[in-house]
């Protein structure tokens, strides 16, 4: 990845960046996690989800005009995936068990951070994200790199539609599809429900843990 390419993740000592806690807290905490990068929220754009439709394939392109929709201000877009070209805007996005995947084109000056859970693995969201990002901003897909963020993995979470397999194993399977080089993706390995350092709503439903939250994974190209 490119050194101007800031791409973290949050855990448990962070606190929760979603559920769990009021809001006054949810934004005490993103503001805190953000900081340690250098990231202000008013800079920051929410990849907010919803799973009360059909359609888990939802892509947008923003810039600064939308900057701190969603974690300052109320969230005026629901996607599954959002996309910029500007430098200093940071992407944000909660997740508990699922993938979260940020895709970089550096010819091209382009960011995407894209949420690949089971309903957007099962409507093969991994290929669909790619074929957006190729089709809006014309990207050479042999030097697009692609970051996966901790996820469930198939001992704890099996994805009973790809034949028990991990999300980080169809994910990676649907990204190398579209065209994606092998070599050019990153996965973080870590599993969200053995790894006590970061929060697994699978494992909270199961009562496994005390506390149900999310983790954020933010991106932003700096300058």
């Amino acid at each position: 990845m490119d050194e101007s390419l800031v791409i973290a993740v949050s855990n448990i000592s962070d606190g929760s960046m979603s559920v769990g806690v009021s809001d006054e807290r949810r934004l005490a905490n993103r503001r805190r996690f953000l900081a340690n990068y250098q990231i202000d929220p008013v800079q920051t754009i929410l990849v907010r989800l919803e799973y009360d439709d059909t359609d888990y394939k939802r892509y947008f392109t923003v810039s600064s005009g939308q900057a701190g929709d969603g974690i300052i201000t109320p969230s005026t877009i629901t996607v599954d995936a959002l996309f910029t070209r500007e430098r200093n805007v940071a992407l944000l996005l909660p997740v508990a068990d699922c993938v979260g995947a940020v895709l970089y084109s550096k010819d091209a000056g382009v960011m995407g951070l894209a949420h690949l859970g089971r309903h957007n693995l099962v409507q093969s969201g991994g290929s669909a994200v790619v074929r957006y990002m190729v089709q809006d901003f014309d990207v050479d897909l042999s030097e697009v790199a692609v970051y996966l963020s901790p996820a469930a993995g198939r001992e704890r979470y099996p994805l009973y539609d790809f034949d028990n397999r991990s999300m980080h194993e169809v994910a990676t399977q649907q990204l190398l599809a579209a065209g994606i080089v092998g070599d050019n993706i990153t996965v973080d390995t870590r599993d969200t429900t053995k790894d006590t350092s970061l929060f697994s709503h699978s494992e909270y439903l199961k009562g496994n843990r005390k506390s149900d939250g999310r983790q954020a994974v933010v991106s932003m190209m700096r300058p």
